[in-house]
């Protein structure tokens, strides 16, 4: 029987032949973006007002006009994808965009394009296929490991560059989310807190946040030696190296901000007990704040946000993560010795979790 000869229509075979190669050909759209961030296109358009030619971005990426053509092909393919609009043959800044081009470094994404399609993560999903078919190794870091040899944190340890693309991603991200958690819940979540650790803060970016607007809350990030050792300290917070796992300061809150996804669901409630043991009774106003994506919640999702939640927690597999549906974290919660929780779907792709001892 061939391809067609089936109980479709021929829209239908149609239909599955643009999406099949849709799926094919979405790689391109992460390349095109890595290549416009690293040729510094968004700042070209940027410096221009949050508008320019194809002549005005040539000039200002110093690329070469022979490559004029191809830049146009470029500029299509990130357009038609949302990252720039064109009109009349001028580019301009979206949402997406204005993202990468941050006055100051706290408020650019471009490191955190530079992590998630590095050569590292590309050469990680290569081989995704022969760690399927592995069964020898089942640590959470296999599929990393058969890539590289080592597990990601110990990369991190001897690439500086890639430690530093991770540390200033998450600066980046602390500031842009802590930005609008504490304009959208900041009372709700953070008022009448004395104390809070910021447990795997890399250099302070959340805490930072806080403690700028709640000054009496003292706060202290958590993290380890090779991260505290590079963080700005400049007073605002209290820098601590130490192990998660192994003990966690007293305070009452512990705030989790992309941690949990990068770990199974034993070492969660692990991470987890350690928070219970470090912050107060509920009624005495102790909790653990979680950031995280929960894969699904709430009746309103539009399709793309449900398909980024779900590629992220695709991307978790590289490190022996997951992002999770409502019912994992409960169940993780209720291991680790919490007994309730309250989720706030207000940060688009995250949310904020109140977990309660």
């Amino acid at each position: 029987m061939s391809c067609t000869e089936q109980e479709l229509s021929t829209q239908d075979m149609l239909q599955g032949h643009i999406d099949l190669h849709h799926h094919l050909y979405g790689y391109h759209k992460s390349m095109a973006l890595l290549c416009a961030t690293d040729l510094g296109i968004p700042g070209a358009i940027h410096r221009r007002g949050g508008a320019a030619t194809i002549s005005d971005i040539v000039a200002d990426t110093m690329i070469p006009p022979a490559k004029l053509p191809h830049l146009r092909r470029l500029m299509r393919v990130l357009s038609v994808s949302g990252i720039f609009a064109v009109e009349e043959d001028v580019y301009k800044l979206t949402p997406a965009s204005r993202l990468l081009v941050g006055d100051k470094a706290s408020c650019n994404f471009s490191p955190l394009v530079h992590l998630v399609v590095s050569p590292a993560m590309l050469t990680t999903f290569s081989s995704l296929s022969p760690w399927f078919r592995d069964g020898r190794n089942a640590s959470p870091t296999a599929l990393f490991e058969m890539a590289h040899g080592m597990p990601p944190w110990e990369m991190m340890k001897r690439d500086d560059t890639m430690n530093s693309a991770l540390n200033d991603a998450c600066v980046a991200d602390s500031s842009f989310l802590m930005e609008i958690a504490l304009r959208e819940r900041g009372d709700v979540v953070f008022r009448g807190l004395r104390s809070l650790v910021d447990v795997g803060g890399g250099h302070g970016g959340a805490a930072m946040a806080i403690a700028k607007a709640f000054p009496d809350i003292k706060c202290s990030v958590l993290d380890l030696p090779h991260v505290i050792s590079q963080a700005p300290d400049d007073g605002t917070v209290c820098f601590i190296a130490g192990d998660m796992f192994e003990d966690i300061p007293p305070a009452d809150a512990v705030l989790l901000k992309h941690v949990l996804h990068c770990w199974d669901a034993d070492d969660c409630v692990k991470i987890l007990g350690q928070c219970k043991k470090a912050i107060p009774a509920r009624g005495d106003g102790g909790k653990v704040i979680l950031i995280n994506p929960v894969i699904g919640y709430g009746v309103k999702q539009d399709s793309t946000l449900k398909e980024t939640q779900v590629l992220a927690d695709m991307n978790m597999i590289a490190i022996g993560g997951a992002e999770r549906e409502e019912h994992e974290f409960k169940k993780i919660f209720l291991d680790a010795g919490f007994s309730d929780y309250r989720i706030m779907p207000v940060l688009g792709l995250m949310s904020i979790i109140e977990v309660y001892p």
